[in-house]
């Protein structure tokens, strides 16, 4: 996770105003090279030096994480940094209680983070993560169906806040014009939802809790001292686990007739009989409590089997995978971004380059920027949708022998087919597509003309992929020196475990998240919508948008390899310090709170209604 502080540099000024909701935003800034000043009320005043947990001196952990890299400056030169700043982040309270505004800071861009916005009939409304996750929709259908809703025991919405606030600042300066971004935490979190608000007008559905299910299959099973992660779905890229499970419950004499039967290459969790489920299911569970997490987790790293332990913070600290991209300093502190970023400067002007759009004075921020997307799923394809929403170009390449999963999921169930799926539909809007065979020479030598075109290239696939197709940066740069690339799967490009393959769901369960979400008696569960799906994401385009205002400086290219796990982790930096320093785990706790009480979700009159008081 070692982050590069030269994507921005110290003349990009930015002042950071109010508590936890911007603080992640001005911790991403200060990684990226930016000079950011956080004006701090008094001791008393001040929620987010008061925030638990505290080390043995006294010192809020929470602070302490997004503190890093920035510097404090007391109340009284708020007017100065305002007459200095290029980016305001303002988080300071309701709409006109804050300690200023943007007349104050004429030629700063200034990011107002609210949970529901200032403008609207909820403008004026005040909420803390809990009220902010209740109206998003992702907290009612979180935990178990008899149960209340369940929250993370960490702030999500603030994870979430934290990177969109970021991209938000630096598109505005894309932008050329002074921009005022209105940043509502409400509206963000909804990402994570994946498109699922949009179901109800159409099909009534209000969304419902299944605990530790995944659509129709279990996500979340017991092994001998824990829990792991895998779902019982199909597709081509799980059948080579599916064919794994089949031989080892031979081995052990559990296989049954739902499994030795099994024709994988044409079953579909979304229309296979509930009972062929739950014969599918009863065999899988007796073999995964043989085996204790570490066990699973190396048959998983020897065999590409893709499943994931349920990681507490210990066995975070203790992965090969992070040891070997330098995640932590050994007091638990995260190194920097989730990110390995290689820059190269075009060798032949040192400026900026004729490729790169420049600022327009109407349009979105990103207008005339050309984007050329390889992957599918989610975590590449809403990344490049926050460039396509703000005025860019964005062509989606596909292929008609593999198609984005998203798309084939849904083909049997649905009588459009490939063009069924609502999933796809709702992470893909505005974009431009093309089908290339990236096997053939034909194909390659076309998505080779396609980059030239491209301002940036932005790439999920596994790591092997791109260089398969010699379509990987080492590969790309040598013609294209300005080239900005972005690569992003689970566990990054480099490491022992780079090839360990998996989706949101066993992203979630390796950076932590589902460690923290649940009830302290049954099985954890995770937020719903996986986490590193909706996370991630905002980190890519953090980092492009970034890495294009630089080459839009000085002409250099630069080369970004993101894991999705450790931006996950990355979110979570004050509960991993807190295990760094002291040794406390902090684990799922229901809805309750170690800052305030009453905390939690209570019922009101009706069927599945519930309020969030905090």
């Amino acid at each position: 996770m070692s982050g590069h502080r030269g994507l921005l540099d110290a003349a990009t000024v930015v002042v950071e105003l109010g508590g936890e909701p911007v603080a992640l935003a001005g911790r991403i800034l200060a990684d990226l090279g930016a000079r950011v000043i956080r004006i701090e009320p008094t001791r008393s005043e001040d929620p987010l030096r008061a925030a638990p947990p505290h080390d043995e001196a006294g010192t809020s952990l929470r602070y302490r994480a997004w503190m890093h890299g920035k510097e404090a400056r007391p109340a009284s030169e708020l007017g100065h940094w305002l007459s200095e700043a290029t980016i305001v982040l303002d988080a300071a309270g309701a709409p006109g209680n804050a300690a200023a505004g943007p007349g104050d800071a004429p030629g700063a861009h200034w990011v107002r983070v609210s949970p529901f916005g200032h403008v609207g009939p909820r403008a004026g409304w005040r909420a803390g993560d809990l009220g902010t996750l209740a109206a998003s929709g992702n907290l009612f259908a979180t935990g178990q169906p008899e149960r209340p809703p369940l929250r993370c025991a960490e702030p999500v919405s603030f994870a979430h806040g934290g990177p969109e606030a970021a991209f938000a600042a630096l598109s505005a300066c894309a932008s050329g014009r002074r921009q005022v971004v209105d940043l509502s935490l409400q509206e963000t979190v909804m990402v994570a939802n994946m498109g699922a608000a949009g179901n109800f007008p159409g099909a009534g559905d209000r969304g419902q809790r299944k605990g530790a299910v995944t659509g129709r299959t279990r996500e979340i099973w017991a092994c001998a001292d824990g829990f792991v992660s895998f779902g019982l779905r199909g597709g081509r890229a799980r059948l080579p686990s599916l064919q794994l499970l089949g031989k080892l419950l031979e081995q052990e004499g559990l296989q049954n007739d739902a499994w030795r039967e099994r024709d994988w290459l044409t079953y579909d969790a979304k229309t296979v009989e509930e009972a062929e489920l739950r014969a599918l299911e009863v065999p899988l569970a007796t073999l995964f409590g043989r085996r204790t997490m570490q066990a699973w987790y190396d048959l998983a790293c020897e065999t590409n089997l893709m499943l994931a332990p349920i990681a507490g913070p210990a066995e975070i600290f203790e992965r090969e995978q992070c040891r070997a991209r330098g995640v932590f300093h050994t007091e638990g502190e995260l190194r920097g971004l989730p990110a390995r970023i290689a820059l190269v400067r075009d060798g032949s002007t040192g400026e900026a380059s004729g490729n790169t759009p420049a600022p327009r004075a109407t349009g979105g921020c990103w207008e005339g920027l050309r984007v050329i997307e390889f992957g599918s799923g989610a975590a590449g394809p809403i990344a490049s949708r926050y460039f396509v929403e703000n005025g860019a170009t964005v062509v989606k390449v596909e292929s008609r022998e593999r198609p984005d999963f998203l798309r084939a999921m849904w083909a049997q169930a649905s009588p459009h087919g490939l063009e069924g799926s609502p999933l796809f539909a709702a992470l893909n809007p505005g974009k431009k597509s093309v089908t290339l065979d990236l096997k053939s020479e034909e194909g390659q030598q076309r998505a080779r003309e396609w980059i030239g075109w491209a301002d940036l290239v932005l790439e999920n696939f596994a790591p092997r992929a791109m260089r398969s197709f010699g379509l990987d940066y080492d590969s790309l740069v040598t013609g294209k020196p300005d080239l900005v690339m972005v690569s992003t799967c689970l566990n990054g490009q480099t490491g022992p475990h780079r090839d360990y393959p998996g989706f949101g769901g066993q992203g979630s369960a390796l950076a932590g998240y589902n460690f923290l979400t649940g009830w302290p008696d049954p099985e954890p569960v995770g937020p719903y919508g996986t986490i590193t799906d909706s996370l991630a994401p905002r980190f890519a385009a953090t980092l492009a948008a970034a890495a294009l205002l630089r080459r839009r400086r000085d002409g250099s290219g630069a080369h970004i390899d993101l894991s999705q796990v450790e931006a996950a982790a990355y979110s979570l930096a004050p509960w991993l310090l807190d295990w760094g320093q002291t040794g406390r785990t902090g684990t799922r706790c229901g809805n309750r709170s170690s800052r305030c009480a009453p905390h939690g979700i209570f019922p009101t009159r009706g069927d599945d209604r519930w309020i969030a008081l905090a």
